[in-house]
């Protein structure tokens, strides 16, 4: 009897600890199919830009960023107690059932243009000659149950189909143009530096609306490898003295493009337009200037409050043809209100409002 007393104790004992191990599991380890959004960082863009040219800054640009983390159930209860926590669903932010690793990669691919369009519209602005280089087409995504999957991934460039070299998205439609689905081309995709061929089944797919003219009846399904790709690009000035670089490190997305375009800006042009002031913000831009949406506005500007910055550059509220807002200065102005910041939160469409903004500030006593 006593034995089995000890044996039944024992087992209740191993028991508790299970669960206790499955409910902190459960509790602190366990993903939820959320993210939790919430201030990032502000980073000094100085040392990400390199140019030839030798310029002096006395303040600083910062870009902005947002910290994306895995909710779990704690980090779920955490985030209506904590300040600037923002709960969202990972069906919003991952497209047509795209992995986590394919949004990465997509967020790194969209920073990477969004930097040379930053290059562009500076060269524009400051009439520097200069040339695109085509830099190859990159897979963002790879659709499941299609041959391909097996064989690529997001990451990888699209070299050659059938020994033709790829350097563009209509390249790749036409090196399978004709083919039915079921038969074979000879894919070379270059993967961390090494190329491989491999020969890979082409699958039929949904019609592609956007490649339809508009009011166009609904086209039949086509052929192809079932990949969502990106043309990558780089813009190339003539003078060696003006070409411009920039290394962001593990940093993605599009929203840095505009504080890219004011620190290129004040490397290249005479003057420093910073006048001493820290000046951070966010915003997508294009070759022509125009300054873009973006998302996380809010969390931002707490990043870039507590980073000490002294003007913050937020994108206007963009209104849609459709009549509907997508706000960003209004959340932003009502994200610094609420804050209580000394930070001047200045809504801005071009870049160059944004450079007449700084143009027309004195100089920061001191600087």
């Amino acid at each position: 009897m006593g034995e089995a007393r000890q044996m039944k104790r024992a087992s209740r004992v191993v028991f508790s600890v299970f669960t206790a191990i499955a409910l902190l599991y459960v509790v602190y380890f366990m993903p939820l199919p959320l993210y939790i959004f919430k201030p990032g960082t502000a980073e000094d863009i100085h040392p990400m830009v390199h140019v030839k040219q030798a310029s002096e800054e006395k303040g600083k640009f910062m870009l902005t960023t947002v910290q994306v983390a895995d909710a779990t159930v704690f980090g779920y209860l955490m985030s209506y107690i904590r300040p600037y926590e923002e709960l969202r669903l990972k069906r919003e932010l991952l497209r047509n059932n795209e992995t986590e690793a394919e949004y990465s990669r997509r967020q790194e691919v969209v920073m990477i243009t969004s930097q040379a369009d930053a290059i562009q519209a500076v060269y524009k602005r400051l009439n520097i000659p200069y040339h695109i280089s085509k830099d190859g087409v990159v897979i963002q995504q790879v659709y499941p149950n299609v041959p391909a999957h097996d064989v690529l991934r997001a990451g990888d460039t699209i070299v050659k189909i059938d020994d033709k070299p790829i350097q563009t998205m209509e390249e790749v439609r036409g090196g399978v143009t004709g083919k039915k689905a079921g038969e074979t081309v000879s894919v070379s995709y270059k993967r961390k530096g090494v190329i491989e061929t491999k020969d890979i089944a082409l699958a039929a797919l949904p019609a592609d609306p956007s490649a339809q003219p508009a009011n166009a009846a609904p086209a039949a399904s086509r052929v192809g490898l079932g990949v969502v790709l990106t043309e990558l690009h780089s813009v190339k000035a003539e003078s060696e003295e003006q070409q411009v670089t920039i290394q962001a490190g593990d940093i993605g997305g599009p929203s840095a493009g505009l504080m890219f375009s004011l620190e290129i800006y004040n490397r290249l042009a005479p003057g420093d337009i910073t006048k001493g002031y820290k000046v951070a913000g966010t915003g997508e831009i294009d070759p022509e200037g125009h300054v873009g949406v973006i998302g996380g506005i809010q969390h931002k500007i707490v990043a870039a409050d507590r980073a000490g910055a002294e003007i913050f550059f937020s994108p206007t509220d963009y209104k849609a043809p459709t009549g509907q807002t997508i706000p960003n200065y209004s959340d932003a102005k009502k994200r610094a209100d609420e804050l209580g910041t000394k930070m001047t939160v200045v809504p801005v469409a071009t870049m160059d409002e944004a450079l007449d903004y700084l143009a027309k500030l004195p100089a920061k006593p001191g600087s």
